[in-house]
């Protein structure tokens, strides 16, 4: 995995989103520190949609969803 800072990710943004199609994953480190912020992955439009697990309070909760409620896909999460 490549860490980069924001400068070197602006500065090699085409070359970044290739190798990212290619499959890697990439770190992007911001400040003095170079904390990081965040990581571009290859997003996979043929990956089937899982359920959600409930995490820690899996077997312990749940949630119904009423009949007509309109679950967002994804995209239309990240696009909201």
């Amino acid at each position: 995995m490549q860490t980069l800072t924001v400068g070197e990710f602006k500065a090699n943004f085409s070359e970044v989103l290739r190798n990212v199609q290619n499959g890697q994953e990439v770190v992007i480190s911001y400040g003095k520190k170079k904390e990081k912020i965040a990581v571009l992955m290859p997003y996979d439009h043929t990956k089937p949609k899982m359920d959600r697990p409930l995490g820690p309070l899996q077997g312990k909760a749940g949630f119904n969803i009423r009949d007509g409620f309109k679950i967002a896909t994804d995209e239309e999460f990240l696009l909201s």
